[in-house]
């Protein structure tokens, strides 16, 4: 379905989640499945995950990369909080964090839900037809954090 690349010797580690409202687990099933076609080992911690429960695994097992995943309509009010939180946490300020799906009730968020969430500590919104291949590009790019920089944009 999507190119499969090499795995590293040593196997990258994302931490897969969804914001506290978002009952839905498909879409992280999907995201599970496609990080580890790409050779990253995955924690999914499921639906409906508290934001403090992300905090404590993240910092459990310290990724490379944490990815948050939502199709509730919710992202973009529940989502800043989370970031936020997960920044707060000195372990996680460098850990790359992403989030993406369906961010508002209309599908298709405006910039400033962007900015928003950007400004909150997201390295990458990922929404729309530009979403799994942002995410790949982010998979294959450089391991440095680059904070506050959208790699995709939901209305193309």
């Amino acid at each position: 379905m999507y190119p499969h690349h090499q795995p590293p010797d040593s196997p990258r580690h994302a931490v897969l989640t969804t914001i506290a409202s978002d009952s839905h687990t498909w879409n992280l099933l999907f995201l599970q499945l496609l990080l580890e076609e790409q050779g990253w080992e995955v924690t999914n911690l499921g639906a409906c995950v508290p934001v403090g429960v992300l905090v404590e695994e993240a910092t459990a097992r310290t990724p490379d990369l944490i990815v948050v995943s939502t199709v509730n309509g919710h992202g973009a009010e529940e989502a800043p909080g989370l970031a936020r939180a997960v920044r707060a946490v000195p372990a996680l300020t460098e850990v790359p964090l992403v989030v993406g799906g369906k961010l508002d009730t209309s599908g298709s968020p405006a910039p400033e839900v962007h900015a928003a969430l950007t400004e909150a500590g997201f390295d990458a919104v990922l929404t729309g037809a530009n979403a799994v291949p942002g995410l790949l590009a982010l998979l294959d790019g450089p391991h440095e954090r680059q904070h506050g920089r959208s790699h995709a944009d939901a209305v193309r």
